[in-house]
């Protein structure tokens, strides 16, 4: 089965960095690719280290307005891109975005914000529709401002936990597969990849480990997704990050590098050398991020629990986590 991933994965199309700002384009051989050769195809230089921040470590919501300064800031910390939360779809313009990242000399990620009113996984139809409407037009935005990749809990609601039977859960699985297929699909057309995200139990009920995202990467067996893996979020549920990190292997294509307070990396306890030996082992090659939180992100700090600043300044965060980072990873 490996064998096979891996030639179908061949076809992924090549990827084209423009020298001023990230533009992916896959081609049509890509469409009938693989997950096997996703992080490889979206990021064909391994090093130094492609490390990025979220403009959530300043402002919330992100806004044409904001965005230069921002992504000032985040270069003169010594990143190479920028992570742009989708709060809403009216939030920035994704071609002002584009341009303003151009002119700072950032590359670019994308996050989708999920909330109680765009739940993919909803039994009432109306939100189910938002859902899926609102993760077709991130996935249109993140293309036009050249975003390899739009993350997050795309099967739903942030906070959103719920008791299941295993049939129960098995229907759910069957549903998110269904309603996620095409979304995913549309994305490779796009050029982008969704990265879907395992949350903590306290966050969703329905994918905490890298087990039960696998499953449903593997079901939908598209090019337009894989995972996105967070070091916060295995803390908490995995019983070793290391291997659970080489358990997601070739279907990673991106990660988000966070302590496990979500304060500064290297400041907690994560165990950041095996984390880094893992990306090691399955050879990725893509954006490593900091994502971070605070009180006034009032679209979701309340399902995140961020009650509180993580660490003593939005700039100590910035740098110290870039030099933590770039010491460990190059």
């Amino acid at each position: 089965m490996r064998d096979e991933l891996d030639r179908m994965g061949e076809r992924l199309g090549a990827v084209v960095h423009a020298e001023d700002h990230v533009r992916v384009h896959v081609d049509e051989a890509a469409h009938s690719g693989s997950v096997a050769a996703r992080a490889g195809a979206l990021y064909p230089q391994a090093m130094p280290a492609d490390l990025g921040l979220t403009t959530w470590n300043w402002v919330s919501p992100l806004t044409d307005a904001a965005l230069p300064d921002v992504l000032r800031r985040i270069k003169e910390a010594g990143y190479d891109r920028a992570e742009l939360p989708f709060e809403t779809l009216d939030g920035f313009d994704p071609g002002f975005a584009r341009e303003a990242l151009a002119e700072a000399g950032l590359g670019a990620t994308t996050v989708g914000a999920i909330t109680a009113d765009r739940d993919l996984l909803s039994d009432d139809p109306a939100i189910s529709e938002q859902g899926r409407a609102f993760l077709m037009g991130a996935v249109d935005a993140a293309a036009e401002l050249g975003s390899p990749v739009m993350s997050g809990p795309i099967y739903s609601a942030v906070g959103r936990c719920w008791l299941q039977t295993p049939a129960e859960r098995a229907r759910d699985v069957e549903t998110l597969v269904a309603r996620l297929s095409p979304i995913a699909d549309h994305a490779a057309e796009r050029g982008v990849v969704l990265g879907l995200e395992p949350l903590n139990r306290f966050e969703t009920s329905f994918i905490n480990l890298i087990e039960q995202a696998n499953e449903v990467v593997d079901r939908v067996d598209s090019p337009g997704l894989g995972l996105l893996i967070d070091t916060f979020h295995m803390n908490i549920e995995e019983k070793s990050i290391g291997d659970a990190i080489r358990l997601a292997g070739h279907r990673v294509v991106h990660v988000h590098a966070c302590e496990n307070d979500r304060g500064t990396p290297g400041s907690g306890h994560v165990p950041w050398a095996e984390v880094a030996q893992a990306l090691r082992d399955i050879d990725y090659t893509g954006p490593i991020v900091i994502e971070t939180f605070n009180p006034r992100i009032e679209t979701i700090a309340r399902a995140v629990s961020a009650w509180r600043d993580f660490a003593p300044s939005p700039e100590s965060l910035a740098t110290e986590g870039h030099a933590f980072l770039r010491d460990l990873l190059g």
